[in-house]
């Protein structure tokens, strides 16, 4: 038997979703599990090695993608797909890929496409995202193990990742901490660039610690912006790296500063401590889901918006202060 999973379409979305394929994998001891990924997560599974392959499914959603991803799987004969995506799409493209069993939750009227569809009901109002990708697998009668996030990687990345900072002048003496000032959701989630910066020199002046700057391209003027309000230059890594990259980068780091945000979650599979910052969305959902971790969150009467843009004074993020951060994070860093 062949099962191919449909990954969800998000990085974070993607680390939750690693317990649940874990667990599918474990029940199916002796059965082939592929991955169906959108191109920009699917290096995340790269290195599972109890996922057999691989298949890459065009970024865009249009049709001419959505056939481009027929084509793909029908190629491979899979018996059964299981979607971890929540859209009608996904379910479309099992269904056009003649996949004869097809599993998933019933939601946004794709029930009518699955072989074996799994309420929504029993989910807890604040079911962390783990879960509710685990509670996929057991809906479907299926067996699930004790959660835990992990991200493999070889130690030819590792080192890699050790010669880019020694590249860099980076003196590996000192703390390194990675600060991840972008998401992609929109400017609701970003603490604002100057709080950074301040926050930034608070680590400079204690620890003389060496402060890097990740993120996509297009977050490139956010990182600018920390660095020209800095006294010490950041290392600006924004937009210079792959996925597998910024992870093996991630793994040298001492400490973790971050909004809610894909990488947040990369981190936090990788066990590198987390201080989180959340604005608009509930972490209890999508804050980090293991230890080592600290969320710092402010109680304000528009909470939870989701918004993308606060259309107020985004008084959720201006609230939190760069020393409050500062404290918080001393925990983890001895």
């Amino acid at each position: 038997m062949k099962i191919v999973v449909r990954a969800p379409n998000w990085i974070g979305d993607s680390i939750f979703a690693i317990p649940a394929i874990v667990s599918l994998c474990k029940n199916f001891p002796e059965t082939q599990v592929w991955i169906a990924a959108r191109e920009w997560v699917k290096d995340l599974f790269t290195s599972f090695n109890f996922i057999e392959n691989i298949i890459p499914l065009p970024d865009q959603s249009n049709l001419k993608s959505l056939k481009v991803s027929v084509q793909r799987l029908k190629e491979y004969d899979f018996d059964v797909g299981v979607l971890l995506s929540n859209s009608f799409s996904s379910a479309l493209l099992l269904y056009l890929a003649k996949i004869p069993q097809r599993w998933g939750y019933k939601k946004d009227g794709r029930g009518i496409l699955l072989t074996n569809g799994v309420s929504l009901n029993n989910q807890g109002n604040f079911f962390h995202q783990v879960h509710y990708y685990l509670n996929l697998i057991s809906g479907l009668g299926l067996q699930t193990f004790s959660p835990q996030l992990s991200f493999p990687l070889t130690q030819e990345e590792r080192q890699q990742a050790k010669n880019l900072l020694a590249s860099l002048n980076v003196n590996i003496e000192k703390h390194i901490i990675i600060l991840n000032p972008g998401a992609f959701y929109g400017s609701s989630k970003r603490w604002p660039v100057l709080k950074y910066a301040e926050l930034s020199k608070l680590y400079q002046d204690k620890y003389k610690a060496n402060i890097l700057i990740i993120g996509s391209p297009n977050e490139a003027g956010l990182a600018e912006s920390i660095a020209s309000h800095s006294v010490i230059k950041p290392f600006i890594l924004t937009g210079k790296t792959n996925l597998r990259q910024l992870a093996a980068l991630t793994s040298q780091a001492d400490l973790f500063i971050t909004n809610d945000s894909g990488p947040m979650h990369l981190a936090n599979a990788l066990k590198i401590p987390v201080v989180a910052l959340f604005g608009p969305t509930d972490p209890r959902i999508t804050g980090p889901f293991q230890e080592p971790s600290a969320i710092i969150k402010k109680d304000v009467p528009c909470w939870p918006c989701s918004y993308r843009e606060c259309p107020f004074d985004h008084r959720c993020m201006m609230n939190i202060e760069p020393e409050e951060v500062f404290q918080v994070s001393q925990k983890f860093l001895k």
